[in-house]
């Protein structure tokens, strides 16, 4: 007799069958109760590291360029005149950015 060694076995299939009911049955959660979670986190995430709310101002002290410094005109980054690579047309490059 010819055997089908495709089909699934009879104790497969009835495994398969009770996990699948089993999932069907089971309680998953509402889109609503979703939602509502993920409000109560982002309420939490505006607080800071130990639940308080923290007003504090950044102080930050701006040194002007100085007369042997330009920035450069590709990355923006203040650099000493040394390291020009091509000047024109008034604006400046960098060696880094001359590659």
């Amino acid at each position: 007799m010819a055997t089908d060694y495709d089909e699934l076995r009879t104790d497969v299939k009835e495994n398969q069958e009770q996990s699948l009911q089993a999932l069907q049955s089971a309680s998953a959660p509402t889109a609503k109760s979703v939602v509502l979670e993920l409000d109560e986190a982002d309420g939490l995430d505006s607080d800071g590291p130990g639940g308080e709310i923290v007003a504090e101002e950044l102080i930050v002290h701006v040194i002007p360029q100085a007369s042997d410094e330009f920035t450069c005109y590709s990355c923006f980054l203040v650099r000493h005149r040394s390291q020009i690579a091509r000047e024109k047309d008034g604006v400046a490059y960098c060696v880094e950015c001359e590659g």
